[in-house]
């Protein structure tokens, strides 16, 4: 019996090493993978999201004042249409 109880403690102790070497892997594949991916990235030269969202919402204030300008250009045009059209006539 205290063989048995021997035996079974052992591969218990064994098992519990099995595990903690299993995890160990386990973290360094992980941070091997990581690191990888990460000079993957870095080598892609990739933007970060919130420099995306910038550059994003500077392009949308500059579409508007575009299209505020365009706006602005079409109504002097006509006030210089009316005006020439006006002086011819007169």
């Amino acid at each position: 019996m205290q063989t048995d109880n021997r035996l079974l403690d052992d591969l218990a102790k064994l098992a519990t090493n099995a595990v903690g070497a299993a995890a160990a892997m386990r973290q360094e594949v992980e941070a091997r993978f990581k690191a990888q991916l990460e000079r993957l990235l870095i080598d892609m030269n990739l933007v970060a999201r919130d420099e995306h969202e910038a550059v994003k919402e500077m392009a949308a204030k500059a579409r508007a004042e575009q299209e505020a300008l365009t706006e602005r250009v079409a109504r002097l045009e006509a006030e210089l249409a009316a005006l020439r059209g006006g002086s011819k006539s007169a």
